[in-house]
């Protein structure tokens, strides 16, 4: 993650001064209790199976996440001269807390994890991500996610 004071002009203005979109729909809060959620993980960290197509560019794609998955599967394509990746080297929960999740679930903190999850490329325009997000929230629904994890990277 880039920590704005450490970056050199003209980067740190720039990033600072980058718009931050709006959207027209607002997110429900309501529902049952956290116990009783099924819960997925959607991460900006470009993760995506070892044998699925790496992020190229910031397109707005999503890859999807088997629940099933182990970190062993799992790879990268984030990439930025501004983003730190040596946590996700040690412990893909830093940006990808799928093991944390299902400790949740054991411990009964959480009803259940979802049986898929997503990771968008971070660097990417959030506009950009939008048709891929709304298509991510009807499988979500799909499968009876009615709480999710959003993990900024």
């Amino acid at each position: 993650m880039a920590i704005l004071d450490r970056l050199s002009e003209p980067l740190r203005s720039l990033l600072a001064g980058l718009p931050c979109p709006t959207f027209p729909s607002t997110p429900s809060v309501g529902g049952p209790p956290l116990a009783h959620r099924r819960i997925a993980l959607v991460s900006t960290a470009g993760l995506h199976h070892r044998d699925d197509e790496p992020f190229i560019g910031v397109t707005g794609e999503v890859r999807r996440i088997s629940a099933r998955s182990k970190a062993a599967d799992i790879a990268m394509s984030h990439m930025s001269a501004n983003f730190d990746r040596s946590g996700m080297r040690i412990d893909w929960n830093v940006g990808f807390p799928l093991d944390r999740l299902k400790e949740m679930a054991g411990d009964g903190e959480i009803g259940t994890v979802a049986e898929t999850h997503y990771s968008f490329m971070g660097a990417a325009d959030p506009s950009m991500m939008e048709a891929a997000a709304r298509d991510s929230a009807a499988r979500m629904r799909e499968d009876g996610v009615d709480g999710v994890l959003l993990v900024p990277v």
